[in-house]
């Protein structure tokens, strides 16, 4: 294919002649959403001129779908292989759900860029056999919930400490189909991934969740760009469709999960959005030592604010 190239010119970039360059390889799960995220990258790459392919990879987390996230071993059980590849050089860039992604990456790897945020909330699902609207959630007393989260199960427990637990795996639509069988009163899904997938849940109840009190997980609803550290070509590509103002706030909860040092087996949300006149505010929970501590911060910058988090939560 050939790509517009350009030169800075007395601070103006000017184009000349085009060069040729290989088809830009992706590196993708094989899930439905995981599809529509590389998918949607590739539409995001031809808008600026770049055809791409795509390469599918089974992950840790894809052939292991009997155990719950925190008896997986390591972190980045839905990443590692793909990284793999890319270390490799058997794929050109990799597109993950940025909640997926360890916050140590392996040596060479970066992250070039970051998609726009779609809804960042939690949405319980609910049979509406399970329905009773007087209860928090509207989920009745001792209603089976389905989640494998460490997240989702402590912040659940604080609201509604008579619900049971029940681990569940597959993709959304795997969960949605045992939620409809009856395995589950409710099932806990991020509303990006629903959204994104265009599912039809009318024969549910839909509670939204609001990421400030029920806080979702670091950078959930971000999709995260990978690429070697090296590749100046394809990082300067993807700098193109790079979202500088979400990065600034998945940089703050990206930052608290890393000083926590947690990955998926950690209870840990957090939350930061700016307003419209560009203050920060950041919201945390986590589980510690086995208490729900809660954390807000809201600053002029998001210097700090990780920190002052984290402050809050050992205090």
């Amino acid at each position: 294919m050939f790509c517009a190239c350009l030169l800075q010119i007395n601070g103006k970039k000017t184009a000349f002649a085009p060069y040729f360059c290989a088809m830009l390889r992706i590196g993708t799960r094989g899930s439905k959403l995981a599809l529509w995220q590389a998918h949607f990258t590739q539409s995001e790459l031809a808008r600026i001129g770049v055809a791409s392919e795509l390469v599918i990879i089974k992950t840790q987390g894809d052939l292991v779908q009997h155990l719950s996230f925190d008896k997986l071993e390591g972190k980045g059980f839905f990443t590692k292989e793909i990284e793999d590849a890319l270390l490799r050089g058997d794929v050109d860039l990799a597109v993950h759900s940025m909640k997926d992604l360890p916050t140590m990456p392996p040596e060479g790897l970066v992250i070039t860029a970051v998609s726009y945020r779609d809804n960042p909330a939690d949405w319980l699902l609910v049979r509406r056999e399970a329905v009773d609207p007087s209860q928090v959630f509207k989920l009745k007393q001792g209603a089976v919930v389905g989640t494998s989260a460490n997240r989702r199960k402590a912040q659940l427990l604080d609201f509604r400490p008579d619900v049971q637990l029940k681990d569940i795996r597959g993709n959304v639509p795997t969960r949605l189909d045992k939620l409809r069988a009856g395995d589950f009163d409710a099932i806990f899904l991020a509303a990006a991934g629903v959204s994104r997938l265009g599912l039809d849940i009318s024969d549910l109840l839909l509670v939204e969740l609001n990421p400030r009190e029920f806080v979702p997980a670091p950078a959930q609803g971000v999709l995260a760009w990978q690429t070697n550290r090296d590749d100046t070509a394809t990082r300067l590509i993807l700098k193109q469709l790079h979202h500088s103002d979400i990065s600034a706030c998945t940089n703050v909860e990206r930052r608290v999960l890393q000083l926590m040092s947690g990955g998926c087996q950690l209870p840990l949300g957090v939350h930061c959005e700016r307003d419209a006149t560009g203050n920060y505010h950041a919201y945390a929970a986590c589980e510690v030592d086995g208490v729900m501590k809660r954390a807000r911060v809201s600053s002029t910058t998001n210097m700090g604010v990780a920190e002052e988090l984290i402050r809050q939560l050992k205090g």
